[in-house]
């Protein structure tokens, strides 16, 4: 009977979390909200279809394990190099102000316990990598400079809930013996990385390489998944946090040549066992908490939105990124985390946090992790109704006084070159090499410093601002490339140009079909898709590869260009 209940649990769980993820799929929303609303439908507080919480619970363990397990293979000090002084520094004190600042609530405004209070500040003080990186992938905004940004800020809160666990566990102490306990773990902390080394150095390549020189897929998932694990539940009798063990386990692995696979081995598990943690966090929210709360919950996740995206924009502007750029950041970090869980489900375990703020910290951050795709759309469409404006602004300020600290150099500039980033620099060096003037306006501060040691002509500044494009003679350019990927920094950079110079030559970078629409509107554009160059750039090697004759392959080659031209040209047939 055990054995079936058993197999019955996981069934539903598996069930449950494949319905909520395809319906969050169908609502693009990310599919962990699927699975955090469909655990509040099956859980004890709702329809009750699942007994052993001890069950679910233990596989909720095993997911967390192999989710830090993943972390530590995909993430290295040379991410946190490449993100630069923003995501190293800015993402720092983002965690240490806001900390301090859910602290402060928590003690004066809730009357919690300080250390109830501290994991209060830690929870809210991360975001969730999962969320962020979707919204801004289905967006198009990964390689814009707030989702550089904001990628960069999520590793480093990614690597910081390593120390933050570490932490908890002896938060519950008094105050007398906290400073012994937290040199105690400071202490333990170093042996355990001590022994990963010594680990890593010699023992774990002799085992993987007799593991893989085996050539079996299932011993080699048998060793990682066993390591994992094991460093888990190692670092736990030690006194420290199972997940930080598994973290370790991870950065170890990644020195070898081993990481690779082991990522591709145990991503598949992992993701699974992280559907059913996530599962089981929506399990643990009780539904009439949030009925009977909802003024101290809609009150909490106000304030967590105000100072999330308040600290987040501050920073942000703080280290020279435009208005623009400072509110899109902040817009989409100020939800709390998918480790925010964790620390506090480890809050509760070590006796620190009561249920009550568990089902508030469950609550807000479901919460907020629904509002946050909604909100970064609605702070890009505030920016877009205020374009037009500041267009007409910058239309009537042509003839006005430079921008203090702009600066331009003094030899005429035919092309203007709006964004420097993988395909910006490559038009620049082939504008070089044709012997082109070029002048390039650029939003990122320290791309901008690159530029000028190179000694070329630059502009700091948001090339979709019209009053910073407003400082630059258009009337002199004779066209202007527009590289960035963020669709709606195009489009009203486009405006703001045509604006100021209605004969200017624009090139714009495009991606989706109704951002092409808007910019074909405009006139005077021509536009350009990476996606449609690299499929034809696919296609054509292809076609080579499979002996094609060279007159064969260009009629198929310029099929497909018609094809596209007719589909810029035919709009899409209304039902």
């Amino acid at each position: 009977m055990e054995q079936s209940s058993l197999a019955i649990s996981f069934t539903i769980l598996l069930g449950a979390a494949l319905i909520g993820g395809m319906i969050a799929h169908r609502l693009r929303q990310p599919i962990i909200l699927g699975y955090l609303v469909i655990g509040m439908a099956i859980g004890p507080h709702a329809l009750r279809l699942i007994g052993d919480i001890e069950l679910v619970q233990g596989a909720a363990t095993i997911g967390v394990a192999l989710m830090m397990l993943t972390l530590g293979l995909e993430v290295s000090f040379t991410q946190l190099r490449q993100v630069g002084k923003v995501g190293l520094w800015g993402g720092a004190a983002q965690i240490v102000i806001t900390f301090a600042l859910g602290t402060l609530v928590g003690v004066t405004l809730f009357r919690w316990p300080f250390a109830e209070a501290a994991i209060f500040g830690l929870a809210i003080s991360m975001s969730s990598t999962m969320i962020g990186l979707k919204t801004l992938m289905d967006r198009g905004e990964l390689d814009a400079p707030h989702g550089r940004i904001m990628m960069a800020i999520l590793i480093l809160q990614d690597i910081s809930v390593v120390l933050m666990m570490v932490v908890t566990p002896v938060l519950g102490g008094t105050e007398q013996n906290l400073l012994l306990a937290l040199v105690t773990a400071a202490a333990m902390a170093v042996l355990s990385i001590g022994a990963a080394t010594v680990l890593g150095m010699w023992g774990l390549p002799w085992l993987m390489g007799r593991v893989g020189g085996v050539r079996s897929r299932e011993l080699f998932l048998l060793t990682v998944l066993v390591l994992s694990l094991g460093a888990a539940l190692s670092t736990q009798i030690f006194g420290l946090s199972a997940v930080f063990g598994a973290f370790l386990i991870g950065l170890v692995l990644r020195e070898t040549k081993f990481a690779h696979q082991a990522l591709a081995e145990i991503t598949p598990l992992r993701d699974i066992f992280a559907a059913l943690f996530f599962v089981s966090l929506g399990m643990l929210l009780d539904p009439r908490f949030v009925a009977e709360q909802w003024q101290l919950v809609a009150a909490t996740v106000l304030l967590i939105i105000f100072a999330k995206t308040l600290v987040v924009s501050t920073i942000v502007r703080g280290f020279g990124y435009s208005g623009r750029t400072a509110l899109l950041s902040g817009a989409g970090l100020f939800q709390i985390g998918e480790f925010s869980f964790i620390l506090a489900a480890g809050g509760v375990s070590s006796g620190i946090v009561s249920d009550q703020v568990y089902s508030l910290l469950l609550a807000c951050a479901i919460i907020t992790m629904l509002l946050t795709p909604l909100f970064l759309g609605l702070a890009s469409s505030l920016y877009y109704k205020m374009a037009p404006q500041a267009i007409g602004e910058a239309s009537e300020a042509k003839n006005g006084p430079r921008l203090p600290g702009s600066e331009i150099e003094k030899a005429a500039v035919p092309v203007i070159l709006a964004g420097f980033g993988a395909i910006g620099m490559k038009i620049a060096r082939g504008l070089q090499n044709a012997s082109i003037p070029y002048t390039v306006i650029e939003i990122d501060p320290e791309v901008i410093n690159d530029i000028r040691c190179r000694g070329a002509a630059c502009v700091y500044g948001d090339a979709s601002n019209a009053h910073v494009l407003s400082q630059l003679d258009l009337s002199r350019a004779r066209v202007l490339v527009i590289t960035f990927p963020d669709p709606l920094a195009v489009l009203t950079t486009a405006k703001a140009a045509l604006a100021l110079n209605p004969g200017l030559k624009i090139i714009a970078r495009v991606h989706r079909e109704k951002d092409a629409e808007e910019l074909r509107k405009l006139g005077a554009m021509e536009l350009v898709s990476p996606e449609l160059q690299a499929s034809l750039e696919f296609l054509s090697k292809t076609l080579a590869a499979s002996c094609l004759k060279e007159m064969e392959a260009e009629r198929a080659l310029a099929a497909i260009r018609h094809d596209e031209k007719i589909a810029e040209l035919i709009p899409e047939k209304q039902d």
